[in-house]
C-alpha cells in the first residue's frame, strides 16, 4: 500500500510499505480516502513533536474513510461504511476516558500522525472504539475535517467558553480551518461575529460567510476597532489560537466577565499577564485541546445539516508538502485536504 512517511526534519516520501494483517477480534481496518492537514502536520513535518519518535513516521492527523474489513467480535460496522477516527491512541479505561473526556486521556500513547503513525496510508487498523461513522450525504473530504478541526471548534465554543445565542464573539484569523468553522457555527445559534484577517481578499470571503464585522489586523489596530464597534463594552467571548502576537488584546477586547478560549499559539506560546486586569475585569481564561468523540459526532451532526466546512483547496497524496506550504503561506482560507 501507499504512505506518506517522514523520513526526516522535512522531508517526506511516498513508500511501498506491507499491507496490515486482518483486524484484530476488536478492530476495524479502515481505507484512507482523504486527510485533512492541521498546522499540527506543519509542526511534525519541522521536526517540532515535542516527544522522542521514530522515523520514517506515517503523517497525517485528521481523516476520513471507510470499513475495509472488521474483527471477529465488532458489530457496530460493516465494510463499506464511512467512518472518521478519532486522532489519538487514548487506552480507554482511565477516568477521563470512560467519563468520554477522550482528550484528557491518562495514558495516551501518541497523537497520529505525530508520535505514532497517522492516517496518510491507504489501510490501517484500530480498536473499533476510535471509530465514527459518517451519516448519509456527507463527503469524505467534508467528513475528513471533523475530527480535530470542527470538533476542536465544538468543543471550544460549547463545552468550554458555553457560547449563547445573542452574544457577541470575536473569532481570530477567520479566514483558517477553525477560524471559518467558528464564524459559522456562532452565526448558526444567532450570534454576533467579529472576525479578524489579514487582507481584503479574505475580508469579503469572511463576511460572505456571515461574519458581521471583519477587520483586516494589518491596517487597523483590533482592539481600538473591536472596542468602537461595540459601544467600549468588549465581546463576550474570544476565540483565540493565534498566541503571542493577539493574546494581550484579546483580554482588552473582552466585556467584565468575558471568557477568552484558546486552543493555540501559532505566533508564540510566551505571553505577560496583567493580573490586576484579570480579577478586576473577572475574565475567564479557558485552555482547550482537542475534543472528545462526542465532540466529533456532534460536528458531523452539524455537517450534515448544512454547516459545512470551508475548503480551501484539495491535493492528491503526492502534492502532501504543496497542501502544508499553502497552509504556512497564511494564504488559505479554510481548509487544505489531500486526496487517495
Amino acid at each position: 500500500m501507499r504512505a506518506l512517511t517522514l523520513v526526516a526534519d522535512r522531508k517526506l516520501e511516498v513508500s511501498e510499505l506491507p499491507d496490515p494483517p486482518p483486524p484484530g477480534a476488536d478492530e476495524v481496518q479502515v481505507r484512507v480516502k482523504a486527510v485533512a492537514l492541521n498546522h499540527l502536520d506543519l509542526w511534525g513535518y519541522r521536526g517540532m513533536a515535542f516527544a522522542k519518535r521514530k522515523y520514517p513516521l506515517v503523517v497525517g492527523a485528521e481523516a476520513a474513510g471507510e470499513i475495509a474489513a472488521v474483527g471477529a467480535n465488532v458489530t457496530g460496522f460493516k465494510p463499506g461504511d464511512p467512518v472518521v477516527m478519532y486522532g489519538a491512541l487514548t487506552c480507554g479505561t482511565c477516568k477521563a476516558c470512560r467519563e468520554g473526556r477522550d482528550n484528557l486521556c491518562e495514558n495516551v500513547a501518541g497523537v497520529m500522525g505525530f508520535h505514532v503513525d497517522g492516517f496518510a496510508r491507504e489501510l490501517l487498523n484500530l480498536p473499533a472504539r476510535l471509530v465514527i461513522p459518517v451519516p448519509p450525504g456527507v463527503s469524505m473530504r467534508d467528513a475528513a475535517c471533523a475530527p480535530i478541526g470542527f470538533s476542536t471548534v465544538e468543543h471550544m465554543l460549547f463545552d468550554n467558553a458555553k457560547l449563547a445565542p445573542g452574544e457577541t464573539i470575536l473569532v481570530h484569523a477567520g479566514g483558517s480551518g477553525i477560524g471559518t468553522a467558528a464564524i459559522k457555527m456562532a452565526k448558526a445559534i444567532g450570534c454576533t461575529v467579529i472576525t479578524t484577517v489579514g487582507d481584503d481578499e479574505k475580508a469579503a470571503k469572511a463576511k460572505a460567510l456571515g461574519a458581521d464585522h471583519v477587520i483586516n489586523y494589518r491596517t487597523d489596530r483590533f482592539e481600538g476597532a473591536v472596542r468602537k464597534l461595540t459601544q467600549k463594552k468588549g465581546v463576550d467571548v474570544v476565540f483565540e489560537h493565534v498566541g503571542a502576537e493577539t493574546f494581550p488584546g484579546s483580554l482588552l477586547c473582552l466585556k467584565r466577565g468575558g471568557r477568552l478560549v484558546t486552543c493555540g499559539a501559532t505566533s508564540g506560546p510566551t505571553t505577560t499577564l496583567n493580573l490586576m486586569q484579570l480579577f478586576q475585569q473577572q475574565y475567564r481564561i479557558i485552555g482547550s485541546f482537542g475534543a472528545t468523540m462526542r465532540n466529533i459526532r456532534e460536528s458531523l451532526a452539524k455537517i450534515a445539516n448544512g454547516i459545512t466546512p470551508v475548503i480551501d483547496s484539495a491535493v492528491p497524496l503526492a502534492d502532501f508538502e504543496k497542501g502544508l506550504e499553502r497552509l504556512a503561506s497564511r494564504q488559505v482560507f479554510g481548509k487544505v485536504v489531500v486526496t487517495f
